[in-house]
């Protein structure tokens, strides 16, 4: 007999998919687990075959779970093409837009032209989600991604807001206490931790100064940047972060080894949602990264 599977069957599915746990599921479709546990049971047993295994992460999805939540998925995506398509012809873009970025981006790219766009579009509401790890556009972690590579995902869609440079910084007050002529390259260094062993600014020190060992280490590049201001030494920082601040000083650079994209990213089936062509236009309009 076939089985009856309906579009709440395919919700369950794709919540389980995205949550990972029953309880990350239940949240999502605002039952409680039970509710959750029983579903797939049944659906599995219509279908006659798993769809998710249980392990120490959570639960994964089989190659028909994950075949099942794509479905899910373009559906979703769909109607909500098909909602905008009804209501909002003359309205403004409207929802939650979710986007995915590092610190370092967040405070020196995005913020400083953010309160533009939530003025222009008043019922779109954002949520920030800083992270180093690029988050799976694919199973709705994130709307949007922003990140600088020199090599997108093939599987998403996105543009290139320009390039990122960086240059070799140091605080006025550190280099006061430095005797005259000293080269940077012997002064004290700040430098990403070994989370981040294979960051471009990490290969380019160890290249140029093979015998160098930093003095201080920070987890990502906006507290570098903030070491350098509050005089801790030097250290290699994106322009974007430390333009025209009144306490460093640009000892090196812009250094051309360094430059990378800035990326703006999508998964292909939600890009021409209403809340998303907003960002994607206002972003390409406003971000102005230094030169």
């Amino acid at each position: 007999m076939q089985s009856a599977l309906d579009l709440q069957d395919l919700e369950t599915i794709l919540a389980l998919h995205r949550g990972r746990t029953l309880a990350g599921a239940a949240e999502r479709l605002k039952v409680d687990t039970s509710t959750v546990f029983r579903a797939i049971k049944r659906v599995e047993k219509e279908v006659g075959e798993l769809l998710f295994e249980r392990g120490r992460q959570g639960y994964t999805a089989t190659e028909l779970g994950r075949e099942l939540a794509g479905h899910a998925e373009r559906i979703e995506t769909q109607l909500e093409e098909a909602r905008e398509a009804a209501f909002n012809q003359a309205a403004q873009p409207s929802g939650t837009l979710r986007i995915t970025l590092t610190d370092t981006l967040l405070h020196s790219v995005l913020l400083p032209v953010l309160a533009r766009f939530t003025a222009a579009y008043p019922q779109i509401a954002l949520e920030l989600v800083t992270t180093n790890v690029l988050a799976n556009l694919s199973q709705r972690e994130a709307d949007i991604a922003i990140r600088v590579t020199s090599s997108p995902p093939e599987h998403l869609v996105g543009i290139r807001l320009g390039t990122m440079r960086s240059a070799i910084y140091a605080g006025k007050d550190y280099l006061a206490t430095q005797p005259a002529g000293r080269h940077y390259g012997e002064m004290d260094w700040v430098a990403l931790d070994d989370s981040l062993p294979d960051h471009p600014s990490q290969r380019w020190r160890r290249a140029a100064f093979p015998k160098l060992a930093p003095r201080h280490k920070a987890g990502n590049l906006l507290a570098v940047a903030g070491a350098v201001v509050n005089n801790l030494g030097v250290a290699i920082a994106p322009l974007a972060v430390l333009r025209e601040h009144p306490q460093v000083v640009m000892l090196d650079g812009p250094l051309p080894e360094l430059d990378i994209g800035l990326w703006l990213l999508a998964h292909p089936d939600t890009r021409y949602l209403g809340r998303m062509k907003a960002m994607f236009d206002f972003l390409r309009a406003n971000i102005d990264l230094p030169a």
